[in-house]
């Protein structure tokens, strides 16, 4: 066991790395509050880089808080087997990050960038609507009313400090996650506080055998900088990409920007091939289908009390892929009176806002067990008509306006069963 205090370095991410560098036989690497004689009243620890955690390391976080600094354009945790240039990750095993007491992952006061491969970074970048008319520079004169705004106005850019600087992406992309693993067998992440990230929270790629427990979120799409509520888009909490199987994921709180749970798998390679390591994208990993797993398969997902700001609690989305094995049980939506989303859980196989994402498989998702939903607002699930053999139990809804149960064109699907659905409405299903 190393403690990362016995570690004298001029920056913190010196000494984090040199620890996990000189790591003993067990691969474990504590990471207490930071104590050093470089800024001494400056108990957090400050990173400029992503901290990459090679195979058979175990980090131990014990009531600390880790921050990204303004200059970091980068995750707070990696695996080492990815990153920029890195067209094919090879396998690795045996990571894990586990929380002791209090252990808090907070964004930087500046982030460089936000939001995914699809957002423009801009800055100013405003999130309420009279600044938008102020300031927004991207709104055409003719919208430049608080009334006449659209969606796309207020959600095709994403705060960023980078903005205008050539040599510099002007989109976010995979180093905006907070913990990013790709292509990792046996790994957990656990008991963690992700405060106001630039991105996703958590996003795994083609990891297996695996667990993500206990983590509370604490975003909401959008942070008050030098006085202004800026705009960051995309803060989803957990991301199951493509490749992933036989994960659990259980005992989530808190709230996010974007979809708290999302099992997201893409297969049409709508944009060509996209080599790993590439930028203005989300996935670390390259989308070659004929050199790895495309699908998501064999997902628990359990005890969640959490709610979304924009979307939904857990999502399900399939395009040319399948998923598979789901069981989804113990979903409470925590929203306060206020807050609108789309609900709590989404069954999809076309992704809405891009025309080439739509699944031409009859069945994208099947064999998905849900039980336990508890709505306060939006529908309590909705399910698309590329879905069979799935069963949803006990579901509840308190939202008067909508039903508890949305099906496609109001159709029930082939081998789907429904049962024990009470709403609000008086529309259990529609």
């Amino acid at each position: 066991m190393i403690n990362v205090n016995d570690f004298k370095c001029l920056t913190d991410n010196e000494t984090l790395e040199l620890a996990i560098a000189n790591k003993q036989a067990d691969g474990i690497v504590v990471i207490p509050p930071r104590v050093s004689d470089i800024e001494p009243e400056r108990t957090y620890w400050l990173l400029d880089r992503a901290i990459l955690l090679p195979e058979n390391t175990t980090v131990v976080l014990q009531n600390c808080t880790i921050k990204l600094s303004d200059r970091c354009r980068d995750n707070f945790f990696r695996s080492a087997n990815c990153g920029m240039g890195i067209e094919f990750p090879e396998r690795i095993k045996n990571i894990h990050i586990r929380g002791e007491g209090l252990c808090t992952l907070l964004g930087a006061d500046h982030p460089r960038a936000s939001g995914d491969g699809t957002k423009v970074i801009a800055n100013p970048c405003p999130y309420l609507a009279e600044d938008l008319v102020k300031y927004a520079d991207w709104v055409p004169e003719e919208r430049r009313s608080v009334d006449k705004l659209n969606f796309w106005d207020f959600h095709d850019r994403s705060y960023g400090t980078d903005a205008g600087k050539e040599d510099q992406s002007q989109y976010g992309d995979w180093r905006g996650i907070g913990i990013l693993l790709a292509n990792v067998e046996d790994f957990s992440i656990s008991n963690l506080r992700i405060v106001e990230p630039h991105g996703w929270s958590i996003s795994l790629e083609e990891c297996a055998k695996g667990r993500v427990e206990k983590i509370d979120f604490d975003s909401c799409m959008s942070k008050v900088i030098d006085g202004m509520v800026s705009n960051m888009e995309n803060q989803d909490g957990i991301n199951l990409r493509n490749g992933c199987h036989h994960i659990i994921i259980s005992d989530i709180t808190g709230h996010t920007g974007d979809d708290v749970i999302a099992l997201t798998a893409f297969g049409n390679n709508s944009k060509g091939y996209i080599p790993g390591g590439s930028l203005r994208t989300t996935h670390v990993m390259h989308n070659d289908w004929t050199k790895r797993d495309k699908n998501i398969h064999d997902v628990i997902i359990r005890n969640v009390a959490a709610y979304s700001q924009l979307n939904h609690i857990v999502s399900l989305l399939a395009v040319d892929t399948h998923i598979w094995n789901i069981v989804v049980d113990g979903v409470i939506d925590t929203a306060p009176e206020g807050n609108r989303h789309i609900g709590v859980l989404g069954l999809s196989t076309s992704y809405c806002y891009d025309e080439a994402n739509i699944s031409t498989l009859e069945y994208g998702i099947s064999d998905i067990t849900v039980s336990n939903i508890i709505c306060a607002n939006g529908r309590a699930v909705g399910i698309c008509k590329n879905a069979k053999d799935c069963v949803f139990t006990n579901i509840v809804s308190r939202d008067p306006e909508n039903p508890a149960v949305r099906l496609p064109d109001g159709v029930l699907p082939d081998h789907i069963q429904i049962s024990n659905v009470v709403a609000a409405s008086g529309t259990p299903i529609l």
